[in-house]
C-alpha cells in the first residue's frame, strides 16, 4: 500500500497536479504528500489545530493551513480542490468520504469523487452503499 501511495504522489507531480489534503505526514497520505512535493507539485495541508497540538499528525510538507474543526478542514479541502480521491488511511477518511459525497448529493458541489480501491480495500463499503 505504501508503494502505491508513493506512486500516486509521483503521478500527481508528473501531471503537474497540485495536492490539497488533510495535512500532516503520517499514514498513506503522508507518503502521497511527500512524493508529490519531491516531484514538484504544490502541496497544501489543511489541518485542525487540535491534531497539530496533540501531535497526531506529523509535520506537513510545504504549505499548511490550520483550521478549528474537522468539518472546517473538509470544507476547506473541498473549496481548494478540483476533485477528491480517497485512499485507505483511517477513520477520518471515512468521515471525509461521506461528508463530500453528501454535499454532492445536496448539490453543494459537482466535483468528481473517487476511491483508490487498492487490493479491494473499499469493496465492502462499495457493496454496502450499492
Amino acid at each position: 500500500m505504501q508503494e502505491r501511495a508513493n506512486n500516486l504522489g509521483r503521478v500527481l507531480a508528473k501531471g503537474k497536479i497540485h495536492l490539497v489534503y488533510g495535512g500532516g505526514s503520517l499514514g498513506l497520505i503522508g507518503c502521497v504528500s511527500t512524493a508529490a512535493h519531491v516531484g514538484g507539485s504544490q502541496v497544501l495541508g489543511i489541518i485542525p489545530t487540535a491534531l497539530v497540538e496533540g501531535k497526531f499528525a506529523g509535520k506537513t510538507v510545504m504549505e499548511e493551513l490550520r483550521v478549528q474543526t474537522m468539518q472546517h478542514r473538509i470544507w476547506k479541502m473541498l473549496i481548494n480542490s478540483d476533485a477528491s480521491i480517497t485512499l485507505s488511511d483511517g477513520i477520518d477518511t471515512l468521515e471525509e468520504i461521506f461528508q463530500i459525497a453528501f454535499w454532492a448529493q445536496l448539490n453543494i458541489h459537482h466535483k468528481p469523487i473517487s476511491l483508490l480501491n487498492v487490493d479491494g480495500f473499499f469493496n465492502k463499503l462499495l457493496s454496502f452503499l450499492d
